[in-house]
């Protein structure tokens, strides 16, 4: 038996619980029809995506269609895109339109990728060359934003951009490594403010204050992600990629609780009241560490256990059963800093955003 949420739950195995819990999702996520374009949506596709290469299941293909269908009209025009928005979280969905084109041959998919293409080069940037995180957020890099934009920014750089654009995407990675990386915790600050105006950033670094789990989870798998698409023929960039992801991923497993195998909310700061351990992110490192285990990046032997040590964990302490139907908990529902004078960056700012049961977050990292 194993427990969860103080409830007894039939014996099944791990692969089983996750299964079905997502074949459940989608059942339910395919009823949806939000008018906002929405990030969250683009994680539980992606996540669709590569179940349905693992395991070749009709279930999934038929969810990654109906979104296809819901939202990409014949002119390649995106229901719900706003390109005058920049917002880099609506690229997210992007790398779906490349599975969706190879399995239907649509040119709608097509049209779409250089519709978001289109938008992606006329981004406001930081004076140094990266990507705003949104209009709305100038000057400000997150490092949600590598994960959001930087793999379709690549895919479509590698398949139909004469691969131009590598030392444009490497260099935002560089930037992120030289101003958001603590040398001595060895993790990554959730976002950088080139100008130093907003409240929560320190008016000498330009640095938030924390380091929130998500925001690393983003960080590890937009580099393992990009590592699987650049070639390895393209080598400084290629070993650049493998490199930062065995140093973020050495940094942050250091602070991995020993008795459950999970992360907290904010990494370094188990001692804080009302810190707890965060489902998604703790997901997000597991992602990250079975796909390098797969490329090669990482030493099997070594890691692969460690990666299903935290499945593991979720599967046991953070899945509940209420009415035979499996629910996920312990999702942090929603963090992000300003845009003006709320959400500071703050411990306390964090600590308090709801959690939300079966949030798009953590059921797509999952």
């Amino acid at each position: 038996m194993f427990y969860a949420a103080g409830r007894r739950i039939p014996c099944i195995s791990g692969i089983m619980v996750f299964e079905r819990y997502f074949k459940d999702y989608l059942k339910e996520f395919d009823q949806l029809y939000p008018e906002i374009w929405a990030y969250k949506d683009g994680c539980v596709m992606t996540g669709a995506q590569i179940l349905y290469e693992a395991e070749k299941d009709d279930r999934y293909l038929q969810s990654l269609l109906c979104f296809g269908d819901k939202y990409v009209r014949e002119d390649g025009s995106v229901t719900g895109f706003r390109p005058s928005e920049h917002n880099v979280d609506q690229l997210r969905c992007g790398t779906t339109f490349f599975f969706l084109y190879d399995q239907t041959g649509n040119e709608k998919y097509k049209k779409a990728m250089e519709l978001f293409m289109d938008n992606l080069k006329t981004f406001p940037r930081t004076e140094e060359g990266s990507f705003w995180h949104k209009e709305i957020y100038p000057y400000q890099v997150w490092l949600d934003g590598l994960y959001m934009a930087m793999p379709f920014y690549l895919k479509y750089d590698t398949l139909y951009g004469g691969k131009k654009h590598y030392n444009d995407i490497i260099d935002q990675f560089k930037r992120v490594r030289r101003y958001q990386y603590d040398e001595e915790k060895q993790l990554y600050y959730h976002a950088y403010d080139e100008k130093r105006k907003m409240i929560w950033a320190d008016k000498e670094t330009g640095l938030s204050p924390c380091f929130w789990l998500r925001a690393e989870g983003w960080f590890l798998m937009a580099l393992v992600d990009c590592y699987e698409i650049i070639p390895e023929e393209s080598y400084d960039q290629f070993r650049y990629l493998g490199a930062l992801y065995k140093e973020a991923l050495g940094g942050i497993l250091k602070y991995q609780d020993q008795e459950s195998g999970l992360f907290y909310q904010l990494i370094d700061r188990a001692d804080l009241p009302g810190n707890y351990l965060e489902t998604s992110g703790s997901a997000m490192v597991a992602y990250s560490i079975l796909k390098a285990c797969r490329l090669g990046l990482l030493q099997r032997e070594k890691y692969f256990e460690v990666g299903e040590q935290i499945l593991t964990a979720l599967e046991t302490k953070m899945f509940s059963v209420e009415n035979k139907k499996f629910h996920l908990n312990g999702i942090c529902a929603s963090a992000g800093l300003g845009p003006k004078d709320e959400r500071d960056g703050s411990p306390e700012y964090y600590l308090n955003e709801p959690q939300k049961q079966d949030n798009k977050h953590g059921a797509a990292a999952c």
